[in-house]
């Protein structure tokens, strides 16, 4: 199946529709976190009263850089030209819904994305766990072997995978994970330019 075949577009959000801007090593240092561990995993393993605390600093910091948001290059375009042609579309995204529609109304693609069809970190479990693409499948009331997933890191391109999605990463030069990647693309510049050559 080529790109222009696929009818529903889920997108990761920071670092693939926005340059990408959060320190996560500052984070850790902040909130205490041990540099190899996975914030919200940890997070989550934390007890309650410390667990909400820290997850209210994390939105806090998280909505100062989501009302700072800037397009990743070619991702304005791309998002409007996939809308155009009626392809649904969705964000799965580690960050709180709220910050999300921050975040796309900072980069003017608000209007591109329904509600119920952006799910943040209390919708669905952290990527790269494939839940959020699987309640979005249901939700469209397709196969996930008609959805695509875009990214611009590994969790991204493994929930796809776990999902049964196809996968494409964005935003890197080189491809690290090819075992994960079905499509390639140094940025949405040049993935716009894939959906009328293949």
């Amino acid at each position: 199946m080529s790109l222009s075949q696929l009818r529903h577009w889920v997108f990761d959000m920071d670092g693939t529709l926005t340059i990408a801007v959060h320190d996560f090593q500052a984070i850790k240092r902040a909130l205490d976190i041990p540099l190899s561990d996975d914030i919200l995993s940890h997070l989550a393993a934390l007890p309650a009263d410390v667990r909400a605390a820290k997850h209210a600093w994390l939105l806090e910091h998280e909505r100062e850089l989501a009302l700072a948001s800037q397009p990743a290059a070619g991702a304005v375009e791309l998002v409007r030209e996939l809308a155009g042609r009626g392809v649904r579309l969705g964000i799965l995204t580690r960050n709180a819904r709220e910050l999300a529609h921050v975040t796309l109304e900072a980069i003017g693609l608000a209007d591109c994305f329904a509600v119920d069809d952006i799910l943040g970190r209390d919708e669905a479990p952290p990527k790269p766990d494939p839940g959020g693409l699987l309640k979005l499948a249901q939700a469209w009331k397709v196969e996930p072997s008609q959805m695509v997933m875009v990214g611009d890191y590994q969790f991204d391109l493994a929930c796809g995978r776990a999902a049964g999605t196809h996968t494409v990463l964005v935003n890197l030069p080189e491809n690290p994970w090819p075992e994960l990647t079905d499509w390639h693309a140094a940025d949405c510049v040049a993935l716009k330019s894939m959906l009328s050559s293949r």
